[in-house]
């Protein structure tokens, strides 16, 4: 077969091969740069609430050590404290042993009255310097959180609930709570308003 059999090309034929497919559409640039500015935005936000996060637990933290360092300081001694609290009750018994009446009764007994009492004060105030104070009780109304009721007490002059008998002072060390009262409790007289002190003293 020759050339001349061969259908001549046409017009249309010969243009296709310089026509090249629909290229896919283009992202407007605007709109891609409004995206990433949207994206970034939210990404510094979040960067944002990691740091102040970041910030104050680290704050928190820091609290926590300082407040861990003060207990350490203010309590460091409570089981000293409480050691010498038994040095304490015995020079107590030792004074209650002797009526106040008698220790006139001899120069012997008046100079070793004398001589405890003041070495009573002294310790006191040495528990004082560290914080350790004793507690209030007798007149009081009866407080589980500083009191340990040993017994109840028939009388009917105070108010039911009151402290009318410390078996054995009770101590706190600044905020906290040393040793409980050792207390007898009155029963039996009239109900008193939560709070209020009684003169068991009358």
């Amino acid at each position: 077969m020759t050339e001349e059999n061969e259908a001549p090309e046409t017009t249309e034929d010969m243009a296709l091969p310089q026509q090249e497919a629909a290229p896919e559409q283009v992202q407007d640039p605007v709109q891609a740069l409004a995206e990433r500015v949207q994206q970034l935005e939210a990404d510094l936000v979040t960067a944002k609430n990691d740091v102040l996060y970041a910030k104050a637990e680290t704050e928190n933290v820091r609290r926590r050590l300082e407040v861990q360092a003060e207990d350490r300081g203010k309590y460091a001694v409570v089981n000293f404290a409480k050691d010498v609290l038994s040095v304490a009750d015995n020079l107590r018994r030792a004074l209650d042993a002797v009526p106040v009446d008698q220790r006139d009764s001899s120069e012997l007994v008046k100079n070793l009255s004398v001589g405890v009492e003041m070495t009573e004060r002294e310790l006191l105030g040495s528990l004082e310097r560290y914080g350790i104070r004793p507690i209030a009780a007798k007149g009081e109304r009866f407080d589980a959180n500083l009191h340990q009721a040993m017994m109840e007490m028939e009388d009917t002059t105070v108010p039911a609930g009151t402290v009318v008998l410390v078996m054995q002072t009770g101590y706190k060390i600044h905020d906290r709570l040393l040793r409980p009262a050792l207390v007898g409790v009155s029963k039996g007289g009239p109900k008193a308003p939560s709070g209020e002190q009684v003169d068991t003293n009358a």
